[in-house]
């Protein structure tokens, strides 16, 4: 039933829309002829730039690459230690070292394991051979006041170990 008042309540909304007093427009279209017309800006003035000449003298070339005796010690350092790509990570390895806080130690018998705790909060246990930190760093020794590790740092042309350790931290 509703669809037959349609056709009818359409052209008379039309209607209403279709008022011929287009005076206010007429009037602001004038009014804003009437302006004064404004200026363009200039273009800023191009600074000139002073140059620089390269005198390489006895400097090196920027722009070779040249052997480094840093570059030539590192490629000794690497004695092929490299991260297993296929061991499984282990929990503690998504924290870096510095969020992590040895809290205490376990022992039965001849067994002794690290507490730590992470920043949200949990404590876990660790023992030689566990993984923790960022860099591959594999647990070696647990004692009553740290927990040592050796980490694999990565280096332009390989691994690299160094020593770390997490200090029993005072909260």
């Amino acid at each position: 039933m509703m669809k037959k008042f349609i056709p009818l309540v359409v052209p008379l909304l039309l209607a209403g829309c279709a008022s011929q007093d287009m005076s206010g427009l007429q009037d602001y279209v004038n009014e804003v002829k009437s302006r004064p017309a404004s200026g363009i800006e200039p273009i800023p003035e191009v600074k000139q730039v002073v140059g620089f000449v390269y005198m390489p003298k006895n400097r090196r070339d920027p722009f070779t690459r040249q052997e480094d005796d840093a570059a030539v010690t590192e490629t000794i350092l690497d004695n092929g230690v490299r991260p297993d790509p296929n061991r499984r990570k282990e929990e503690l390895e998504s924290y870096s070292l510095d969020t992590l806080r040895m809290v205490g130690t376990l022992e039965q018998e001849e067994d002794r394991w690290g507490l730590v705790k992470t920043s949200d909060g949990t404590i876990h246990r660790v023992a030689p051979g566990n993984y923790l930190g960022q860099n591959d760093g594999r647990i070696t020794r647990v004692s009553e006041d740290k927990i040592e590790l050796i980490e694999l740092v990565p280096t332009g042309s390989g691994f690299l170990e160094k020593e770390a350790a997490i200090a029993l931290g005072d909260e």
